[in-house]
This record gives C-alpha cells, sequence and structure tokens, in this order.
C-alpha cells in the first residue's frame, strides 16, 4: 500500500499542525479529524456488503 491509498500521506502532516494548534483549538481540529475518519471507515463498510 502507498501513502496515498492509507491517506497516510494527508493524515501525519495534519496531525503535526493540530499538535501545534492551542489546546482549545486542538481539540476540536481532532474531533473533526475523528469524525471525518469514522465517516470514511463507515462509508468503507457500507459498500463493502454491497459487492
Amino acid at each position: 500500500m502507498t501513502d496515498e491509498s492509507t491517506g497516510e500521506g494527508e493524515l501525519l502532516p495534519r496531525l503535526r499542525v493540530i499538535e501545534h494548534q492551542p489546546l482549545d483549538a486542538r481539540a476540536v481540529a481532532y474531533v473533526q479529524l475523528h469524525d471525518e475518519l469514522r465517516s470514511r471507515l463507515e462509508g468503507g463498510d457500507v459498500s463493502g456488503h454491497r459487492g
């Protein structure tokens, strides 16, 4: 798997940016990231059941 297929190429730089933010902003950014990742994972499950 490549960084592009796993999303790792996007994730690590994004985490670095989040870590440099003030605590309040960091908490909001982690919630947004969590929601986005959960949505991607749940979307993957749905498409897997149909095929």
